[in-house]
């Protein structure tokens, strides 16, 4: 190797000693850089204190009053506005409009508090769950429903507290045993409804649903009808027959028929006295063919016939089916009264129990009020007729019919044409054979025309 070889490489391997030298250097530079950041990252600062921002809760918006139109519907009104429910309070919603209500405004009286200093008010409270909270308002709409505003009430979570034990407890939540009540109260208040359109008015109505026992009349004859009313179901036991009270309304009914024979005196039913007053007939002699007088011997005809009736008034319907009064089934000359003893060639007979009118044969025969035809056919005795139940056992009949010009099972219309005047079966001119039917007993026509037994309260015995 020669002189100028030896230096040449030494430079060479100097540049490659000291270009890792400073490689090193730089990385060395690096790893210190990065170990320092790493050591000031893990120094643990003081945390951020935050500040508390009180932020106002909003105020309970102020309730004016309230009122429920039924036991769904109803409305509350605020200073801003207004709230309706339309299922009891059990969900409220903002109105449409502040301005009256969304639903109509019926007559159901609202207990307000008179006084107007919070010392009055609190000496009406109530308690819901273990508090106790001062009454603003409250509103019944029956003896045992109810609803109120309570002062602090808000905090409940429901505007309104609902009682349905007259306001033994009340609840803040619409529960399920809640709509229970309301829905049967909801029930009642519309049989009350129902049977309260039968009466003359409505503080009759109000009087008589009121009340335990009622009689229709409280005085009596023989031969007339009366109509008790019970508010419990049950029986009236009376001349030895008992007689189921049936549902109707928001009562309970039977007709006690006040046969001929039936005593004068004082009779009790339920927490009433029933007061039957003596009554004269009159006698009524009648001359008629041999052959006519021979039809009463034929038994055998007679029996099936009455067998045929009983059983069309065995079923009656089982509620009152007029609306309004009754009336004459025809304008004819009247014959033979209600309740004549009958002497038939100058021996004893019956006693007639039904009104006998005179006509000319065909003259339309009119229905005296609502009902179902129970047996429209020809008979024995009566010849052709009619039997119209107008339910809760009451059945009207008509006889000795030229035509029939409906058949059984017919609804008919107070006023419908239902047949034509005639004479058949066992009569002795043309004539309206015309009787009421109370639980199989005659009654006197007369007590029908122009009212309805729910109108009978005053009527006196005659």
């Amino acid at each position: 190797m020669d002189s100028q070889q030896m230096p040449r490489r030494w430079a060479k391997r100097l540049s490659y000693i000291l270009g890792g030298s400073v490689l090193a250097a730089v990385c060395l530079g690096i790893i210190l850089y990065e170990q320092r950041q790493e050591q000031a990252a893990s120094v643990v600062r003081p945390p951020v204190q935050a500040q508390a921002v009180t932020v106002a809760a909003p105020a309970p918006r102020e309730l004016l009053d309230f009122r429920m139109t039924d036991f769904d519907h109803g409305r509350i009104r605020y200073a801003d506005g207004m709230l309706v429910t339309t299922d009891g309070g059990a969900h409220w919603q903002e109105a449409a409009s502040s301005s009256g209500t969304t639903t109509e405004e019926r007559g159901s009286d609202i207990e307000t508090w008179g006084g107007t200093t919070r010392e009055d008010k609190e000496s009406y409270r109530v308690q819901v769950g273990v508090k106790e909270y001062p009454v603003k308002q409250w509103q019944f709409l029956t003896d045992r429903i109810g609803w109120a505003s309570l002062e602090g009430g808000a905090e409940l979570g429901s505007p309104l507290v609902v009682t349905v034990d007259g306001g033994r407890t009340w609840q803040a939540e619409v529960t399920a045993s809640v709509m229970q009540a309301l829905q049967e109260a909801k029930q009642r208040q519309a049989q009350v409804k129902k049977e309260a359109g039968f009466y003359a008015s409505a503080d009759a109505a109000k009087a008589v649903m009121a009340a335990h026992w009622t009689l229709f009349p409280a005085t009596a004859s023989p031969g007339d009808v009366v109509l008790v009313r019970h508010d419990q179901p049950g029986e009236v036991t009376w001349q030895g027959q008992s007689y189921p009270l049936k549902p109707f309304g928001a009562g309970y009914f039977a007709y006690l028929p006040i046969s001929l024979g039936v005593k004068p005196g004082n009779y009790p039913i339920g927490d009433q006295t029933l007061k039957i007053q003596s009554k004269k007939f009159e006698t009524q002699y009648l001359q008629v063919t041999q052959q006519m007088e021979a039809m009463k011997q034929d038994t055998k005809r007679i029996q099936a016939d009455q067998v045929r009736i009983d059983a069309a008034r065995s079923k009656p319907e089982p509620e009152f089916l007029f609306q309004s009064a009754f009336i004459a089934p025809i304008q004819g000359i009247l014959t033979t009264p209600y309740g004549y003893t009958r002497y038939v060639n100058g021996k004893f007979d019956s006693s007639h129990l039904a009104l006998d009118l005179a006509a000319k044969e065909g003259t339309p025969i009119k229905a005296t009020n609502d009902g179902v035809v129970a047996l429209a056919d020809s008979l024995y005795l009566t010849g052709n007729s009619i039997y119209i139940d107008h339910g809760m056992g009451l059945f009207s009949q008509y006889a000795h019919l030229s035509e029939l010009r409906v058949k059984t099972g017919d609804r008919v219309k107070k006023g419908d044409i239902i047949g034509l005047v005639g004479t058949t079966g066992f009569s002795t001119g043309p004539h309206l054979h015309f009787t009421f039917w109370a639980n199989n007993i005659p009654a006197n026509p007369n007590l029908f025309f122009d009212t309805t037994p729910f109108q009978w309260l005053n009527r006196q015995g005659g």
